[in-house]
């Protein structure tokens, strides 16, 4: 299988923070589940990258499209990386890179593990998104919610993201708010609605068929 892979800059060492745990190892998807068809790999230093399996033959860059509607659920298929644990109230860290034009984000409490969205044709009305929560991750992707959205809650500002480089994200998740803060800063907060899950599995975003996503430093810190 032939994998393109976006070199993500190597940058200073972040230490994790007293009391957290981390996620994500650095070494291999133990504690992870993947969902759909991407293919997610670890690089040089514990940079986990998730990018489309193009040998899948259903999906092939090659298909022909009948219609336009055809292609569109084609590309924006989504795949998604889940946590197997589930949790209620956490403090979550997550650093990101994405090339320009990609698209990802993060989930939370979604029970379903983003089970319409990977079917063939997916239904975009039940995507984690639209049932749970996403935290949008979108580096000049046509796409009207920038990076640090809570999306269908709240829009972050648009000049609140560091274009092509890394960024840190903090979520903040509790029974009365969700609150994002990007490099520090929060952008966004919202209540939770009382009729979606007050807990479920974290999940990492590939939203279409061409973004490509760098994590690192996934740690997590359980609040009682």
């Amino acid at each position: 299988m032939k994998i393109l892979l976006l070199v993500a800059f190597a940058t200073i060492l972040t230490a994790q923070p007293k009391g957290y745990q981390a996620l994500f190892n650095g070494k291999d998807l133990n504690g992870w589940e993947p969902r759909g068809d991407g293919k997610w790999i670890v690089i040089a230093n514990g940079v986990l990258v998730g990018q489309r399996d193009f040998d899948s033959k259903s999906l092939a860059p090659g298909k022909r499209f009948s219609t336009e509607k055809d292609y569109l659920m084609w590309l924006n298929h989504q795949a998604w990386l889940y946590t197997t644990a589930e949790f209620e109230q956490y403090d979550l860290h997550v650093e990101f890179w994405t090339k320009d034009h990609g698209n990802s984000g993060i989930s939370l409490h979604d029970k379903s593990r983003a089970q319409h969205a990977i079917a063939f044709p997916p239904d975009f009305t039940k995507t984690p998104a639209r049932t749970a929560y996403e935290i949008q991750i979108n580096n000049n992707y046509p796409d009207p919610h920038p990076t640090g959205s809570i999306y269908s809650f709240m829009d972050a500002p648009k000049d609140a993201l560091k274009e092509n480089q890394w960024n840190a994200m903090d979520i903040s998740v509790r029974k009365d708010a969700i609150v994002v803060k990007l490099n520090g800063c929060e952008v966004a907060r919202t209540k939770p609605d009382p009729k979606r899950a007050s807990s479920g599995p974290i999940g990492l975003q590939l939203h279409d068929q061409f973004s490509v996503i760098h994590f690192k430093n996934i740690w997590i810190k359980k609040i009682s």
